[in-house]
């Protein structure tokens, strides 16, 4: 069996007792950085063995670890923060358990996605999500095609290019398209901004964000 475990995007309570519970009994946890999650099982009191399994090494690892999963182990599978596979290493993993005929849980819980895209304000029974751009190549084709999607869309971007995409997206889809950035999701200092793609670029020109980020943008 593999577990695909949600981890907490920032408070260490947001995480399901059937987690916690699934974490302490499997055999081993292979996670995106053992540093980060061996902190994570600490708060918890949970003494699981933990593996590295992350993007640098999942070519090589993820048929082993299959195997050894096919062979009879328990595992869970776990990323720093969020649902593994959603912008992070997993979806490897669960493929070669999937063709081994290995069966694969994913529980449910954390990914950052969803409370940004609820606080936006934005309409949020439809929406596509693109996770991070590409940083040079394909960049523009991509922003191209987000200039044609009707529903509200995700982006996940670092602190250090939000500015530059905000005025990437202005350029293409239109400078009063509506967005919100949010930051530091669940942790102490969590804040939403809201305003046009203009009006963002500009307060985060003035005040540089911090933490991980999530951009909600309007729709065509």
């Amino acid at each position: 069996m593999l577990y695909v475990v949600p981890t907490p995007v920032g408070n260490m309570e947001d995480i399901t007792m059937r987690a916690l519970r699934v974490l302490r009994e499997v055999d081993v946890i292979y996670a995106e950085d053992t540093r980060t999650t061996s902190v994570l099982l600490k708060h918890h009191d949970i003494h699981t063995p933990l593996r590295a399994h992350h993007k640098f090494n999942e070519h090589e690892t993820c048929e082993r670890i299959a195997d050894a999963i096919a062979a009879g182990e328990k595992a869970a599978l776990v990323s720093d923060a969020g649902t593994p596979g959603i912008s992070d290493p997993g979806f490897m993993l669960v493929r070669a358990c999937v063709a081994r005929g290995v069966e694969v849980q994913c529980l449910p819980g954390a990914t950052a996605f969803v409370p940004a895209l609820v606080d936006s304000g934005l309409p949020c029974e439809r929406f596509y999500f693109e996770g991070f751009l590409p940083q040079k190549k394909g960049r523009q084709t991509r922003l191209s095609l987000l200039a044609e999607q009707d529903h509200t869309m995700i982006i996940y971007e670092s602190p250090f290019r939000l500015v530059k995409t905000l005025e990437q997206l202005a350029g293409v889809l239109g400078a009063d398209r509506q967005a919100s950035v949010s930051r530091e999701i669940s942790k102490l200092f969590e804040q939403t901004v809201r305003g046009s793609l203009a009006e963002l670029t500009e307060h985060f020109k003035q005040q540089p964000p911090k933490g991980e980020i999530v951009l909600i943008v309007a729709g065509k």
